[in-house]
This record gives C-alpha cells, sequence and structure tokens, in this order.
C-alpha cells in the first residue's frame, strides 16, 4: 500500500503544526498578563469533542472494516479491540512514567508569571523535566496525527487543530516554570517550543518503521490504536483540564460544538 509523496509530506507538515502549537501556549504565557479561562475552557472542550467523534465515528469504523474484511468479523473485531485498548495501554504507561507533579499536564495559567519561587534551582529542574516529559508524552500524538493525516484530509485537518489546542496548556505548563528559574523569557519560549518538536519526530519514526510495513491490515491496527490514544487523551486530559480553567457547562457547549463540526465536516466530505 503505497502513498503519493504529496500526501506524506501533508502529514509531516500537519504533525509540525500540531506539535509546535506549544509555543503558542508559551507566548500566550509570556506576552499577556491575564488567561482567558472561559475561551481556554471551551477550546478544550471542543477539541474533545472532535477526538471523541472522529474516533468512535471515522476512524473505528473505517478500521473495522478494513480488519474484518482481511480477517473475517470475528477475528478482524478482536484485532480491532486489542489495537483500540493497545494505544490507551501506550498512553497509559507513559503517564504513569511520568511523575505526577512533573506531568505537562498540571494546571498553569498565565497569572502564575508574576508569581515570585524563592526556590530557583528546584523550579529550573522541573521546567527542564517538564519539558521532556511533554516531549516524551508527543510521541505518541505525533504518530496519532501523522497517521490520521495519511487517511484523509477530512479526518486529519480537525484532528490536527484539536491536538494544537490541546498543546497550548502544555506549552504554558513548561514557560511559568522556566521563566521564574531564569527570568529569561527567550529561553522559557525555546524550551517549550522544542518541546514540541517531539510530535514531528514521533511521525519521523511511525514514517520509518511503519512504511516498509504498510498494508491495509496494519492501517487497521493503527487506526485503532489512534482512535485509542485519543479518547484516553479527551477523557484524562482534555476535559478534565477543561473543568479546571472554567465552567461545567462551557467545556461541555465546546465538547457539543466539537462533536457537531466534526460531524458536520464528515458529512460534506462524503
Amino acid at each position: 500500500m503505497m502513498f503519493e509523496q504529496r500526501t506524506i509530506w501533508i502529514a509531516f507538515g500537519l504533525t509540525m503544526i500540531a506539535g509546535l502549537a506549544t509555543g503558542i501556549g508559551s507566548l500566550i504565557a509570556l506576552m499577556f498578563k491575564r488567561t482567558n479561562k472561559n475561551f481556554l475552557c471551551a477550546s478544550l472542550g471542543f477539541s474533545a469533542g472532535v477526538m471523541l467523534y472522529v474516533s468512535f465515528m471515522e476512524l473505528m469504523p473505517t478500521a473495522k472494516e478494513g480488519l474484518t474484511q482481511i480477517f473475517g468479523e470475528k477475528t478482524g473485531t478482536l484485532y480491532l479491540l486489542f489495537a483500540f485498548f493497545g494505544g490507551i495501554a501506550l498512553i497509559t504507561l507513559i503517564d504513569f512514567l511520568i511523575p505526577e507533579s512533573n506531568n505537562p499536564h498540571e494546571l498553569q495559567s498565565v497569572e502564575d508569571m508574576s508569581k515570585p519561587d524563592a526556590d530557583q534551582k528546584s523550579l529550573h529542574r522541573t521546567g527542564i523535566v517538564v519539558a521532556l516529559s511533554l516531549a516524551i508524552h508527543n510521541f505518541p500524538e505525533g504518530i496519532a496525527t501523522f497517521t490520521s493525516a495519511l487517511s484523509g484530509l477530512s479526518v486529519a485537518i480537525p484532528i490536527t487543530i484539536a491536538i494544537a489546542i490541546h498543546n497550548i496548556p502544555e506549552g504554558i505548563a513548561v514557560s511559568v516554570p522556566i521563566y521564574h528559574a531564569t527570568g529569561n523569557k527567550r529561553k522559557a519560549f525555546w524550551l517549550s517550543f522544542l518541546s514540541g518538536l517531539a510530535e514531528p519526530l514521533g511521525a519521523l519514526i511511525a514514517y520509518f518503521l511503519l512504511m516498509q510495513f504498510w498494508s491495509p491490515a496494519v492501517n487497521g491496527i493503527v487506526l485503532a490504536a489512534v482512535a485509542g490514544i485519543m479518547v484516553y487523551i479527551s477523557l484524562d486530559e482534555l476535559l478534565p483540564t477543561a473543568e479546571k480553567y472554567g465552567k461545567h457547562h462551557i467545556s461541555i457547549s465546546g465538547l457539543i460544538a466539537g462533536m457537531f463540526i466534526m460531524a458536520l465536516s464528515l458529512f460534506l466530505f462524503i
């Protein structure tokens, strides 16, 4: 199963856009004095809606169709379930290996930039660890964005937007401790920006490891695993963070809006 060179470059480009959104989060932390929590809350809910809808209404049905055609209804469905929960297991393992205090999804806001802290050495170490943790966490997200882009732009563009929005608070989480530890806005920005490069790096790994073995069966397994990764990100990261940033109804409204926009975009591409 071969892909056109143009399709592969588009997939890399979309993964790059999603990953480097951490830099947007860093800029927000460094340039603004207040966090627009309602906007962030709605945006994170929107991202969760996009990811959940596309996982259950597009990726899983596509994966099941491909796998059952190859392996039969029962065996194909079994592979689908193994891949889906395997994707969840992978991202869960990564979260488990990252200490909670250094998890890039620990809530930070722009206001934290103005809070002094005496323990600068500890803060600097924390910022570096958060940046590294974020980079590790972004590997499977890069694989997810890249492989979904190979399936078509109708799925890839909304996923790219959703993951990019999801990366904005992570950029803030890296910038805040680095800035407090060093007083250097440039260093805080670049560390946050560079941590997002793990997503295109994940795409490169997917390209070199998977492309040579790519087949309809591999495509189905990867899509199901990507669905698992995105469901976990939505339920474990996006919605809880949205709840912390703002009001419950705002995050749920964003979630429904994300599902509706995703449904509409998929309908228009039929």
